[in-house]
C-alpha cells in the first residue's frame, strides 16, 4: 500500500524537530577539554546537555525550525570555569555595612580605623579582617602603639584569621595581660621580652579576643540578594562552579533556598566546616551528622562533599606549620630562631579524624598551608589507607602551597587531590622570597610537577571578601590564576619563581575545568564539553591558546552558560 505524499510531507519535519537540538554553538574555537584536547568549530545542546560536538556543517544540518543559532565568530569556547576554594556566603555580606577601601599600605590601615572611630561610639568594636601584611607595603603588623594613637577609645582588632594585631583596649577587654595563657598549647601571646607585656600580636589566639563588631543586621531576603549577586559576579568571569571549603548548615540552606527559587547560576559543592574540639568520640558524632545530611545525596547544582578542618596556620601571617624553622622575622614579628609555626591538631588525633570521615564516606581535607602541615596530613592519610581504601573519596589537601617532591610523590600516589591558589603566588611571592629566599620555595605550589606526575590539582582563589573578581580579599578571577600559574610571575617581582613549575597553556585549562570538576565529584557532568554532560560554557574575547602570555590576566567572558541557559552576557558583546 503506497502512503499518501502528503503523510510523508507533514509526518517528516514532525519527526525532524523531535531530535533537533535547541542550541547550537558554532564558528568557534570550541576547547572541550576531553582526553585529548580536541578542538572543534561547532557544539550542538538539547535540554542542557551536549549533544554533539564537530564541524559547523555537520552540527548546523541538525538543526530545526526552533533551534537557537550562535555564532561566536571564532571566538575561544570553553567550559565552565569552576573554583575549589571559596567562603561565598561570608563574602557576599562583607560590605553589607558600609563600604571598605582598599588598604595597600599601614597608613592606609590606619586611615580606615579612625574613620571607622569616627563613625561608632567610644567602646565600640573595629574589627579589620584579613588585610595581609604580605600585601602592604611595609610587610609587617601595625603596632599596638599604632592601633591605640587611630583609635584611643575604641577596641581594635587587626585580624588575618587565627593571628591577630591588636590595640591596648582589646588587650583590656579580652583579660590578655602578662600573665595569660592560653588553653590550646598552639596559641601564642607575643610579649616584649623586656617588660613582659603582650606586643598586641597573636598567633593562633586570635579566639580569645572578645571582640563584638557592632554591624547592620541583615534579613533572610537582603543575604539571598546579596548571594545572588555574588553568584551573578562568579558568571561574569566565566565562573559555573564553585567548592566552598568551610560550609555551614546556613551556608548550604541558602544554596539549596536559591536553586529552589531558579535563582542559583552556579553549581555548588560544599566542604562541611567541624571543629576538632573535644574528644574522638565527639568528633566522630559530628562527622556522623554531616554524613546523614539530606545535601549528602548526589545532585549537580547543591551537595555536601565531605569535611573541613584547620590543621596549621598561614603563609600570609607568619604561622603556617614548617618543617623546618621560619627564621628570625622583622616582617612577621618572629623572634624565636627556633618557631616552625603552628600546628592545630596533634598527629595521632588527625589520624583518627580521617579514619572517621573515610568510614562515613566524606572526602576529609584540611587547611595545611606549610610542609610541616602537608606532611603531616599525608602522613594521616597514609595511615588510614593501610587499612581500608581511600582513593574512592579523593581526600584532600587544601592550599599545599608549601610542600616537597616526596610530598607530590605520596600525594599521587595515595590519590590524594589538591586545592591550590595561585593568586598567593601573584600577591605574595615579593614578601615570600624576602623571608625564605628563592632556593626554599622550590616547590611552592609544584604544579607542574603535580601534572607530570599524574595528579589531580584544582585552580582556587580562597575568595572571602567583598564581590569584585579583582578587587576581593583574594581574588576569584581565574584568569589572573590561569596567567599565574602559566607565568610564575608575582607583583612586583622581575623574574618567575621557579619557571620549571610552570603549566601549559592547556594544563591551565584543565586546572580550573576539568579538574575541578574531579574535585565536586562531577568529572561525569560538567568540567568538559563532551556529549552527554551538562552544557556549562564560556565565551571569551580572546583565544589563551595563542595570545601572549601577559595578555592572558586581561581576558574578559562574553557570554556564560550554565545547563546550556545565559547567565551572563557582557554589555555590548554576544549575539
Amino acid at each position: 500500500m503506497r502512503i499518501p505524499f502528503v503523510l510523508i510531507i507533514t509526518a517528516w519535519p514532525f519527526l525532524s524537530l523531535a531530535a533537533a537540538p535547541d542550541l547550537i554553538v558554532h564558528h568557534g574555537k570550541i576547547a572541550t577539554v576531553d582526553p585529548k584536547f580536541s578542538i572543534v568549530e561547532a557544539m550542538s545542546i538539547r535540554d542542557g546537555k551536549v549533544v554533539q560536538v564537530g564541524t559547523n556543517e555537520a552540527l548546523l544540518a541538525t538543526k530545526g525550525l526552533d533551534t537557537k543559532l550562535i555564532d561566536v565568530q571564532g571566538k575561544l569556547v570553553l567550559p565552565g570555569l569552576i573554583d575549589s576554594h571559596t567562603h561565598p556566603t561570608g563574602a557576599s555580606m562583607h560590605e553589607f555595612d558600609h563600604s571598605i577601601p582598599e588598604m595597600e599600605t599601614i597608613q592606609d590601615v590606619l586611615d580606615y580605623i579612625r574613620s571607622r572611630a569616627d563613625a561608632l561610639d567610644d567602646g565600640d568594636w573595629i574589627v579589620v579582617r584579613q588585610v595581609f601584611i604580605t600585601r602592604l607595603k611595609e610587610q609587617r603588623y601595625p603596632t599596638k602603639a599604632e592601633l591605640d594613637a587611630a583609635a584611643p577609645n575604641n577596641p581594635v582588632m587587626f585580624s588575618t584569621g587565627p593571628d591577630a594585631s591588636v590595640n591596648s583596649l582589646a588587650l583590656k577587654l579580652s583579660g590578655i595581660d602578662k600573665d595569660f595563657k592560653p588553653t590550646e598549647s598552639s596559641g601564642k601571646i607575643e610579649k616584649d621580652p623586656t617588660t613582659g607585656e603582650p606586643t598586641g600580636i597573636l598567633r593562633g589566639a586570635g579566639s580569645y579576643v572578645k571582640s563584638k563588631p557592632k554591624t547592620k543586621p541583615a534579613s533572610q531576603t537582603e543575604r539571598d540578594s546579596r548571594l545572588e549577586m555574588l553568584c551573578q559576579d562568579y558568571n561574569s568571569v566565566g565562573i559555573t562552579g564553585i567548592i566552598d571549603r568551610s560550609a555551614g548548615a546556613d551556608g548550604v540552606t541558602q544554596f539549596a533556598r536559591l536553586r529552589a527559587m531558579n535563582r542559583l547560576t552556579v553549581r555548588f559543592a560544599a566542604s562541611y566546616g567541624v571543629s576538632p574540639s573535644g574528644g574522638i568520640d565527639e568528633i566522630r558524632k559530628r562527622v556522623e551528622a554531616v554524613a546523614k545530611d539530606a545535601h549528602r545525596q548526589p545532585d549537580n547544582m547543591v551537595r555536601i562533599i565531605g569535611l573541613k578542618m584547620f590543621l596549621d596556620g598561614g603563609m600570609l601571617t607568619g604561622s603556617a606549620y614548617m618543617r623546618e624553622p621560619w627564621g628570625v622575622s622583622k616582617i612577621y614579628a618572629i623572634d624565636d630562631p627556633r618557631y616552625r609555626g603552628l600546628r592545630y591538631i596533634e598527629p595521632e588525633l588527625l589520624t583518627q579524624i580521617v579514619d572517621a570521615a573515610t568510614d562515613n564516606g566524606l572526602q576529609f581535607t584540611a587547611h595545611s598551608v606549610g610542609d610541616g602541615a602537608v606532611h603531616t596530613l599525608l602522613d594521616a592519610y597514609e595511615a588510614v589507607s593501610k587499612q581500608k581504601s581511600i582513593k574512592p573519596l579523593r581526600h584532600c589537601l587544601t592550599h599545599s602551597n608549601f610542600m616537597s617532591k616526596e610530598a607530590v610523590e605520596q600525594a599521587v600516589r595515595l590519590g590524594v587531590v589538591m586545592d591550590i591558589q595561585p593568586a598567593w603566588l601573584w600577591l605574595d611571592t615579593r614578601t615570600l622570597l624576602a623571608q625564605f629566599g628563592y632556593d626554599r620555595l622550590r616547590y611552592f605550589q609544584p604544579l607542574k610537577s603535580i601534572f607530570e606526575q599524574g595528579g589531580i590539582v584544582g585552580g582556587g582563589s580562597d575568595h572571602m571578601q567583598k564581590i569584585g573578581s579583582l578587587r576581593s580579599v583574594n581574588p576569584y578571577n581565574p584568569f589572573l590564576g590561569m596567567a599565574t600559574a602559566i607565568t610564575r610571575l608575582g607583583k612586583g617581582v622581575a623574574e618567575p619563581l621557579h619557571p620549571e613549575e610552570a603549566l601549559s597553556r592547556e594544563q591551565a585549562i584543565r586546572f580550573y575545568t576539568i579538574n575541578n570538576a574531579h574535585l565536586m565529584f562531577l568529572e561525569n557532568e560538567t568540567g568538559s564539553l563532551e556529549p552527554g554532560k551538562q552544557a556549562d560554557f564560556v565565551v571569551l574575547d580572546r583565544d589563551l591558546l595563542t595570545c601572549p602570555a601577559n595578555e592572558i590576566r586581561d581576558t574578559q567572558a562574553v557570554e556564560t552558560f550554565l545547563a546550556g541557559k545565559s547567565v551572563y552576557r557582557a554589555e555590548g558583546k554576544g549575539e
